[in-house]
């Protein structure tokens, strides 16, 4: 499985909707979203500022993590970004590539 950070931002009915339900109720629907796509929620977290909540959660593929950020994202109350998360070791691999590339100009 993939990890993934999310970070997200609720816009105006989502903001009433939190304000509403909470955040406790929010983070289940969360959880039950990811479950839908074989997925689950490492951490979760609400912040103030840029973003208003952000946390990671598992996802088996990339299909998965499109389909769930297309249909949160469809909704207009939440403008969600997800960012692939790797291991130092997947790093280490992709540090033993010597991938061929020619810069503009050059």
């Amino acid at each position: 499985m993939t990890k993934y950070l999310f970070q997200g931002n609720y816009v105006g009915e989502g903001i009433r909707g939190l304000m509403q339900e909470g955040g406790s109720k929010r983070r289940d629907a969360v959880v039950n979203a990811l479950e839908s796509v074989g997925g689950s929620l490492e951490c979760f977290y609400y912040a103030f500022g840029q973003t208003d909540v952000l946390g990671v959660f598992d996802i088996p593929d990339q299909a998965g993590a499109a389909s769930l950020s297309l249909m949160i994202n469809s909704s207009g109350a939440v403008n969600l970004r997800l960012t692939p998360l790797m291991t130092p070791e997947d790093l280490d691999a992709a540090a033993s590539k010597t991938p061929s590339y020619r810069a503009p100009g050059q």
